[in-house]
């Protein structure tokens, strides 16, 4: 029989402290709500307490996924780690999750591909049921702890990104859950944004740390229509090879970085606005974190619903690109 895999649970956290744009304003000292609160409709975000990290957060939207499926942390054949942000260099997030959350028997790895990195970590964890039989329950769990590398008077940096986890367990069964997935990648914008001291190329020094480069940098201005143009393409590969059309879509998630290009995507896919969520207004923009989050706001909203087509599209720096189709 042939072996499927399908999500049973969602999970999501969010730290306490909430900071608005006004603060920013304050902070840089010009008002910074026309481009980011406009533009991105990014009103406030969430910034993680001196005593959290990408793992606690992590363990915490593991925790709501696992109540949500029903599962325990022992029940886990498979943890994979989602993050750009990760706690060290080396060993992996990943080991430090599972040390946390209890998962003692299940392997473990990180999956970094910057804000792709859920999207791929999901693809990578139905492949593993389909062809293994001894992976019955996948957590994947997307981190996200970018204001750790934030300088908070940069307003292009500063001003977008935020903290959060959001998580899905994984579960082996006989009916079809995901469908079919693409992965697509141009390396040419390796150097285009990122944190580029740290590395074996890079190791931190007092002079790069002067210079800032150990923190979150935009070097390169990547094209405003590199999203817009290659998201439609990934939905209609995938639709094709699973024999639907864009009518047979129930609902699609996006990588959160600008309302904009989702709303000029929707329109050019002929979608309703109602077929899509968004949630960088309350959260920011929580990069490999933002898509299951919003699948969590989603599912526990009861907008989608047993049967539903649902497709999760993804976007990392260097950049990375997934798409993956998902029968609810």
């Amino acid at each position: 029989m042939k072996r499927h895999a399908r999500i049973i649970g969602t999970g999501l956290y969010a730290p306490e402290r909430i900071m608005k744009n006004a603060e920013f304003s304050t902070i840089l000292e010009e008002d910074i709500e026309e481009f980011v609160g406009g533009k991105l409709n990014i009103l406030e975000r969430r910034i993680m307490a001196e005593d959290e990290s990408p793992a606690t957060m992590a363990v915490q939207a593991a925790q709501a996924a696992l109540e949500k499926a029903g599962c325990q942390a022992q029940d886990l054949d498979l943890l994979i780690v989602a993050t750009d942000t990760p706690e060290t260099i080396s060993p992996a997030t990943c080991s430090k999750v599972q040390h946390l959350l209890g998962a003692k028997n299940a392997g473990t790895f990180d999956v970094n591909c910057a804000c792709a990195a859920f999207v791929t970590g999901v693809d990578i964890a139905a492949k593993y049921i389909s062809s293994d039989d001894q992976y019955e329950h996948i957590l994947v769990v997307a981190t996200y702890g970018m204001t750790r590398f934030l300088d908070f008077h940069d307003r292009y940096t500063a001003t977008i990104f935020a903290d959060g986890a959001g998580a899905v367990v994984m579960q082996a069964g006989d009916q079809p859950g995901f469908l079919a997935s693409k992965l697509i990648a141009d390396g040419s914008y390796h150097d285009f944004m990122g944190i580029y001291a740290g590395g074996a190329l890079n190791p931190i020094t007092p002079e790069r740390i002067e210079r800032g480069e150990h923190l979150v940098r935009f070097v390169k201005k990547f094209p405003e229509d590199t999203n817009a143009t290659h998201w439609p393409i990934l939905i209609k590969d995938i639709l094709n090879r699973i024999g639907k059309t864009l009518s047979d879509i129930d609902f699609v998630l996006f990588t959160q970085i600008n309302i904009n290009t989702i709303r000029e995507v929707m329109d050019e896919l002929g979608l309703p606005w109602e077929k899509t969520h968004t949630i960088m207004d309350h959260f920011g923009y929580t990069g490999s974190a933002c898509i299951p989050m919003a699948l969590d706001e989603v599912a526990r909203s009861k907008r989608i619903k047993d049967g539903d087509l649902v497709l999760l599209v993804g976007s990392g720096g260097g950049y990375a690109m997934g798409a993956i189709a998902l029968n609810w």
